[in-house]
């Protein structure tokens, strides 16, 4: 049995060897809470580029929305603006005509009266 106790540590060489494996284990422990706090950080940062592709995609949406909105509304003001010259060219004719029916309706009086001035001064 003497071979036995030559293979069996002493007692400061099993502390020895037990404070190593301590160590190694508390290394290994805070090994695994950076990995698990490492992995808990990528599944927020993914979650987080999710989060901002479905707002670039929602931002974009928007953008071609306004975009065919400013249009109808640029093709609407041009179809008013169209009209509106139109309205003003065709007010413009009309003012014309009515101001030169005015002048030949004055004309037609002052015809009249002059010939019934010359009727009365007939007589």
């Amino acid at each position: 049995m003497a071979g036995d106790d030559e293979r069996l540590p002493t007692t400061a060489q099993a502390l020895a060897d037990w404070r190593a494996a301590e160590q190694a284990a508390a290394v290994a422990r805070r090994g695994r809470l950076a990995a698990d706090a490492a992995v808990e950080a990528a599944a927020e940062a993914l979650e987080a580029a999710q989060a901002t592709a479905d707002s670039a995609k929602a931002a974009q949406a928007a953008a071609n929305l306004a975009e065919r909105s400013a249009a109808k509304t640029a093709a609407a003001a041009r179809t008013v603006a169209h009209a509106t010259v139109a309205d003003a060219v065709s007010a413009e004719s009309e003012s014309a005509m009515a101001d030169l029916a005015e002048t030949e309706a004055h004309a037609r009086y002052r015809d009249a009266v002059k010939r019934a001035q010359d009727a009365q001064a007939d007589r």
